[in-house]
């Protein structure tokens, strides 16, 4: 039996020969828009639907995401190779906020490789990377090129937000679809900074340089 960890390396490696750059990825998902349909298992016309609406919002992020200039500052000063590893699905409402920011902030360092994976292909890198027990995404996980460890996770959420849902289910027992819409008004609001914060406090973890 092979020990935990090179059980690990094997799953990330075969995930990683099945990953797409971010741009194949975001064809992917304009071309099933075309396609009436959707990435993953289920094919039902809520989740296609969820394609077309988070399709036209990364969009939106592509063309107007800002890295503001202490974060920029940081981000660049990472000199660890490092693979982002990114687990999401097309319909997924908080994916389609997040990776344009994931995107955005690799774009700014060329230390940063950043690789998308579909959830539903790859459920044992997902088993692995599970938040509270749930295959929530999306999920990033870090990966050092050179020695291929996991050396940092990121997702389902920003912190701020998950905060948000923690406190709004503690209170109502679950999340409802007007909590759901508040949600995505917070993400608009935000403009990716708290995402870009945890990423670059990420790096920080992995290189305490990057924040000093």
């Amino acid at each position: 039996m092979m020990p935990e960890s090179k059980i690990m390396n094997t799953i990330i490696k075969e995930s990683l020969g099945k990953a797409q750059s971010y741009k194949e990825y975001r064809d992917l998902v304009s071309r099933l828009v075309e396609e009436n349909s959707t990435t993953g298992n289920e094919k039902t016309e809520n989740l296609i639907e969820f394609t077309k609406l988070n399709n036209r919002r990364m969009k939106r992020w592509d063309k107007t995401l800002k890295i503001p200039a202490d974060i920029q500052h940081k981000i660049e000063t990472l000199d660890t190779k490092v693979t982002w590893l990114v687990i999401t699905e097309s319909w997924c409402g908080d994916a389609a906020h997040i990776m344009p920011v994931i995107n955005k902030v690799a774009e700014a360092n060329n230390n940063i490789t950043f690789k998308t994976v579909l959830r539903d292909e790859n459920e044992a890198l997902m088993d692995a990377f599970l938040t509270n027990g749930s295959r929530s995404i999306p999920k990033v996980v870090m990966i050092d090129n050179e020695t291929e460890d996991v050396v940092g996770t990121f997702g389902p959420r920003p912190k701020v937000a998950t905060q948000l849902v923690d406190d709004f289910k503690k209170e109502h027992g679950k999340l409802t679809s007007e909590f759901k819409q508040d949600l995505q008004v917070w993400y608009n609001k935000d403009k990716g900074q708290s995402v870009m914060e945890d990423l670059t406090e990420m790096l920080c973890e992995l290189e305490p340089k990057v924040c000093l």
